[in-house]
């Protein structure tokens, strides 16, 4: 994933704008876009800063988040339960989860599923 450039050269671009600088003028001159320059001197008018944003990370937890109780309730109601087991009691509910977004929340609590000694589904799960 390419890194942000630093804050910086960011400082130094929106400094050369505001020294009369054109944005395109400023963005030649330190080797960066013309679309960067216009960005970042827009983002210093509306949030008053040039700190890139953070980068990558997960979007969409919040969405299954919002159901944790309810899938932690399943769980400890029946230790078993499979992920699409879950899957369709909240597709019951009116709410869309994937296998793989089921499979993260989990992983996100470090619950995992551990199986007895006999090879059998434990009682429940061990956090």
């Amino acid at each position: 994933m390419a890194r942000a450039l630093s804050v910086d050269l960011r400082q130094r671009v929106v400094a050369a704008i505001d020294g009369g600088m054109s944005c395109r003028q400023a963005a030649e001159r330190f080797g960066v876009s013309a679309a960067s320059a216009i960005r970042w001197r827009g983002r210093l008018k509306e949030v008053g800063d040039i700190v890139p944003k953070r980068q990558g990370g997960d979007r969409k937890s919040q969405r299954i988040e919002a159901h944790s109780q309810l899938i932690l309730d399943a769980v400890t109601a029946k230790p078993d339960i499979t992920l699409a087991e879950l899957q369709e009691l909240l597709k019951r509910r009116g709410i869309s989860a994937g296998i793989a977004s089921l499979w993260r929340f989990f992983q996100r609590r470090k619950i995992t599923l551990k199986k007895d000694s006999a090879r059998r589904r434990a009682t429940a799960p061990r956090y």
